[in-house]
């Protein structure tokens, strides 16, 4: 069994969805703590999106470009507005890579943003 982490980028199917909601198989950034990546099947995850202008000069979004390390095929964005919990066990349908350090603290500012965090 894989273990998780905390910036990994995961393939996981968001269906079925409701109203607004990201949906189907997409790339996810797993934000949930390492902790709890190895305890709990539920984690919380960032969908990723495809890249438009528009979409990047939201302060709440992060701009992704495809590498090796993290596996994207193609410029994408981390919506961080759409963080959502998801079961692993049953949603995740691989592993393509991790973020790099400097992109993981991008995603922190913009969840601070999000959820008024002052850490």
């Amino acid at each position: 069994m894989t273990i998780l982490k905390r910036g990994m980028i995961i393939d996981v199917n968001l269906d079925p969805t409701q109203g607004s909601e990201t949906g189907k198989v997409r790339p996810c950034i797993i934000v949930t703590n390492d902790v709890y990546n190895e305890r709990v099947p539920v984690i919380q995850v960032v969908p990723i999106t495809e890249w438009s202008a528009k979409k990047v000069r939201i302060k709440t979004n992060v701009g992704l470009y495809p590498s090796q390390d993290n596996g994207l095929s193609k410029k994408s964005i981390a919506d961080c507005l759409q963080t959502r919990p998801i079961d692993h066990r049953h949603r995740m349908v691989k592993i393509r890579g991790k973020l790099s350090r400097p992109k993981i603290q991008e995603i922190n500012q913009a969840l601070k943003i999000i959820f008024e965090l002052n850490l």
